[in-house]
C-alpha cells in the first residue's frame, strides 16, 4: 500500500533531526524538554506515523521555532497575512455585450466589452453574459447603465424579463414577455414607452431570460 503521507513524514524527520542536533540534543533530551515520549519521537523520525498538530507545537516551543519549521504544512496558515481582505477561491469570466450597432449580430467582436469576473456558485447553469443596458424603457426595474445578467435560452415565462433580437436580429431589447394569442407584447416596465409588438410581421428572437441586475456606482 501506498504511503502518501511518506514525503512528509521524511520532510519533518528531517527538520526534527535538524533542530535536534544544531542543539546538541540527544533525543531523551527532546523528550525532556518537549513532554513527548522517545518511542513516539522515535515514530517521527523514523517515518512510522504522521505528527500530530498538538506535538508539532509542543516541539516548536521545545525548539523555539514556528511550527512551520517542523511541519512545513503548517507555513500557510502562520504566513499568511492578517490583514488581506478573504476573496473567492475562483472566479470565472463573463462576457459583457454592448448594444447593437449597425448590423453586428450581438456575439460580434464589435460589441464586446470585457468581462466581469463572478464566482461560479452565483452563476445559473448554462451559457451566460451580462447585456450592457441602455435607454429607460425598463426603469425602475433595470436602471440605464446597467449590467443585466442573460441566461441563453429560447423561451421565458409570461411575465418574465428577456432578450430579445428584434428588427431583424439587429437590435437587442429587455423587455417584458406576454404571449397573447397569436402575437407576442414585449412590454417595458417605464409606462411612458410603448409596448412592442411581435408577429409574423414584426419577428422577434428571445435570446436568453434576465437573470439579475448589477450596476457600478460611479
Amino acid at each position: 500500500m501506498i504511503d502518501r503521507d511518506l514525503p512528509l513524514k521524511k520532510r519533518i524527520s528531517d527538520n526534527i533531526t535538524r533542530l535536534r542536533t544544531a542543539r546538541g540534543w540527544t533525543q531523551l533530551k527532546l523528550s525532556e524538554k518537549s513532554g513527548i515520549s522517545k518511542s513516539t519521537l522515535s515514530d517521527y523520525i523514523n517515518c512510522r506515523t504522521l505528527i500530530s498538530p498538538g506535538n508539532v507545537e509542543k516541539l516548536s516551543e521545545a525548539f523555539g521555532v514556528p511550527k512551520s519549521e517542523i511541519d512545513p504544512s503548517f507555513k500557510q496558515t502562520e504566513e499568511k497575512p492578517t490583514n488581506l481582505i478573504p476573496i473567492a477561491p475562483m472566479t470565472v469570466p463573463v462576457p459583457i455585450l454592448g448594444t447593437i450597432a449597425c448590423e453586428d449580430p450581438l456575439l460580434d467582436e464589435q460589441n464586446f466589452k470585457g468581462y466581469r469576473y463572478e464566482s461560479p456558485d452565483t452563476l445559473p447553469s448554462g451559457n451566460v453574459f451580462y447585456l450592457e443596458t441602455k435607454g429607460d424603457s425598463m426603469e425602475p426595474t433595470i436602471p440605464d447603465g446597467s449590467h443585466v445578467l442573460i441566461r441563453e435560452q429560447p423561451e421565458v415565462e409570461y411575465g418574465q424579463i428577456a432578450a430579445v433580437l428584434v428588427n431583424g436580429d439587429i437590435e437587442a431589447t429587455l423587455k417584458r414577455v406576454r404571449k397573447q394569442g397569436d402575437y407576442i407584447m414585449l412590454m417595458p416596465d417605464n409606462p411612458i414607452h410603448s409596448p412592442i409588438i411581435v408577429d409574423e410581421n414584426n419577428p422577434a428572437r428571445i435570446i436568453g431570460k434576465a437573470v439579475r441586475v448589477t450596476r457600478d456606482l460611479s
